[in-house]
């Protein structure tokens, strides 16, 4: 058994992540980081499903990233916690989930396209949880690949003033290595040891003006952070690398600036230095602000600060099914020490809990480990009660971090076990998938009694009921996608509810609310309460505000979920002998859905954010094609030879999209989308919704 992490100094250990836009090559990077940092000693390639961090055989099948892996490597004697996250707009909560516990992040960019949509939204994710970010310009040596671009989409689209630290040398299938600014020497790595070797040599002198250039850029920016440096840049001195380094990443922690490397990973160019550039720039568990919690008792703010020896607090930020070892709970360590065996409370749940083995993951790999101190990740077995986003902590600091927010799942499909023998098993299987992924989710439908699996994307419900087959053995019947509609009001009503029972002997029940709904600008719902105590004592604002929620769950239109209504309790009366929560419930059920039907009520559909990258000869049937599915282009803009077309389409006419394209374009283009916002469907197809189900 591995004694870990607590051997490592906070300042030697850095937690960082890959996130980008799906196919610009953050696994095929996390797989030469773990050749380099000798964790493996050979080459997984993404194409042929031989990579470690891709270990899902859905994974290997598809050449794609559907679940955040973790790792750790060594470099020049610091820990590097890695997590390669998904690029699929599908699987953006393992993404969520990841950033909320990282402290650095590696942006990976293609470097033909740049800036990409999923690379937008990542960036973001990044910048709310106040992540700093280095960015790798991967795929040198591909045809059309522009470095400095590539850069420039970073200021475009994104905002950020990215500080090239690296110049290629070559590019495309010249590409050879890369140029560092910062010591202006050139580095060509050695094909016959996979880029493991590299020689530094004088700067080419066709590259001497450009890099000089950049040089200059790059001091100017470092001296912004730094006065010493400034004096000796302004005096014409010599200025070290150390400087040079120390500078820009004060500029890098403060999330001002966002040092800028380029390479080709699957040519095995430019990962070494991208290391160092982990080390040089990204934070350590000290560099980063104290954690805040409060205090389970008192509600106080509690500053929570990167140290062994104080209590412990960590975050579970993913709940793992493991087909050996059980259900893991993935933990990002805080403070204190987290030790096998040890009884852990859950401040979340109000739960204590002991805990079984604590592992470090490689991937799909365990190595069991006896402790995990502050600054790090593991993998926890034992601790069935915990959930995403709940904080453990020893009893000694009973305190709760903020957890995580995921986006609701805009498409379902109705899912039919092939035998009985499945039902159960099926049942069992679709509860451990829904407790670890919290975009994922199950229900009956009231009326028609089917189950119906919603989430992110086709692609997300594919994966599933492929993960049902292989790892739990359960074969079912898929239906047609649905798309997950909404209903609204679009007017203010109000109407009475009364809950009278007498029983002729004993305690009666007694429930009466007068209560008005109207749109709301808020996401889901909002409660009011306006009445007077004599009217509704307070003891039943909960029952009569549990009420009105339970029939927000299906509409009086088409039966699906209702958001942004405002109810308002306006009055009401009670019976000193007979009222009760039950009473006040029923009442407070029976108003809201009168007053709803009386408040013009309507339809919702999901309009997803696309965007379409094609060459430009194909922009006329592109953009009309769009139009025939209901959508509205927001925009086209150049980029190269490409066009890109971002459009609002409803989710209702996306299905099969990726066929429609490829059709139109000859496999010459591609498209991303997500979820945008929730829109009134159009009174004709409204109608026809409603005609089918034949009246709600």
């Amino acid at each position: 058994m591995a004694n870990t992490s607590v051997d490592y100094p906070l300042d030697k250990i850095r937690n960082i992540g890959l996130a980008a836009h799906i196919d610009a090559g953050k696994t095929t990077t996390t797989e030469r980081i773990l050749y380099y940092t000798g964790i493996t000693h050979r080459i997984g390639e993404v194409d042929d499903g031989s990579t470690q961090m891709d270990w899902m055989e859905q994974e290997q099948e598809r050449g794609i990233t559907i679940t955040s892996a973790s790792t750790t490597a060594i470099w020049k004697n610091y820990r590097i916690n890695v997590i390669d996250t998904p690029g699929h707009v599908d699987f953006t909560a393992e993404v969520e989930r990841s950033m909320r516990v990282l402290d650095g992040v590696i942006v990976v960019l293609c470097a033909v396209g740049g800036v990409e949509p999923q690379s937008e939204t990542i960036w973001h994710q990044a910048e709310r949880y106040g992540v700093p970010r280095i960015v790798f310009v991967n795929k040198m040596d591909r045809t059309g690949a522009d470095f400095l671009g590539a850069v420039e989409s970073l200021k475009e689209r994104l905002g950020a003033h990215g500080v090239p630290v690296e110049l290629p040398l070559g590019k495309e299938d010249t590409f050879e290595g890369v140029i560092d600014l910062i010591t202006m020497k050139a580095i060509r790595y050695n094909g016959e040891t996979l880029g493991a070797t590299f020689d530094e040599v004088a700067i080419p002198e066709e590259y001497a003006d450009l890099a000089e250039e950049y040089r200059q850029n790059l001091l100017e920016a470092a001296a912004e952070y730094d006065d010493a440096l400034m004096e000796a840049y302004l005096g014409g001195e010599e200025i070290t690398p150390e400087q040079i380094r120390a500078a820009l990443r004060i500029g890098t922690l403060k999330r001002e600036i966002f040092p800028v490397f380029c390479g080709s990973s699957f040519k095995n160019k430019g990962v070494q230095p991208l290391l160092d550039g982990v080390i040089d720039y990204l934070p350590s568990p000290l560099d980063v602000p104290p954690v805040i919690g409060r205090h389970t008792k008192t509600g106080k703010e509690v500053e929570i600060k990167a140290d062994n020896d104080a209590p412990l607090v960590g975050l579970v930020f993913k709940i793992a099914t493991d087909p050996f070892a059980g259900q893991l709970a993935y933990i990002r360590i805080y403070s204190g020490v987290l030790r096998d065996g040890m009884t852990i409370y859950n401040a979340t749940l109000d739960k204590r809990e002991r805990l079984g083995k604590l592992l470090h993951m490689h991937a799909a790999r365990r190595e069991e480990i006896a402790e995990s101190g502050a600054g790090n990740i593991c993998a926890a077995v034992g601790l069935r009660s915990v959930r995403t986003g709940d904080t453990i902590c020893d009893l000694k600091q009973q305190v709760v971090i903020a957890g995580m927010e995921f986006p609701e799942p805009v498409i379902s499909v109705a899912l039919e076990p092939k035998s009985k023998a499945d039902e159960d098993k099926m049942n069992d299987a679709l509860q451990k998938l829904e407790f670890e992924d919290p975009t994922f989710s199950t229900r009956r439908d009231k009326e028609t009694g089917q189950l119906l699996i919603s989430g992110m994307g086709e692609l997300h419900l594919d994966i599933i009921v492929d993960r049902l087959k292989r790892e739990f053995g359960v074969s079912a019947k898929v239906g047609k996608p649905q798309v997950s509609y909404r209903e609204t009001v679009t007017a203010a009503a109000q109407a009475e509810g009364q809950f009278i029972r007498q029983t002729g002997t004993g305690k009666g029940q007694y429930g009466h609310v007068i209560l008005r709904v109207e749109p709301s600008e808020k996401d889901g719902s909002e409660f009011v309460r306006a009445c007077k105590d004599s009217e509704v004592p307070p003891i039943y604002t909960e029952a009569v505000k549990s009420g009105a929620l339970s029939e927000m769950e299906y509409g009086t239109l088409a039966g699906y979920q209702m958001i942004n209504i405002k109810t308002t309790l306006l009055g009401g009366s009670f019976n000193e002998v007979d009222s009760s929560d039950l009473a006040f419930h029923a009442a407070s059920s029976i108003a809201f859905r009168d007053a709803v039907k009386a408040a013009s009520p309507t339809i919702l559909e999901p309009i997803m954010d696309t965007e379409i990258v094609a060459p430009g000869e194909y922009m006329g049937d592109i953009v009309g094609d769009i139009n025939k599915r209901r959508g509205k282009v927001i925009a086209i803009t150049p980029r190269g030879v490409l066009q890109i077309i971002k459009a609002k389409v409803p989710l209702a006419e996306m299905f099969g999209y990726a066929t429609g394209l490829r059709s139109l374009t000859q496999g010459r283009a591609s498209y991303s989308m997500q979820f945008d916002y929730y829109e009134r469907v159009p009174a004709n197809i409204e109608q026809n919704m409603i005609a089918k189900l034949g009246g709600y």
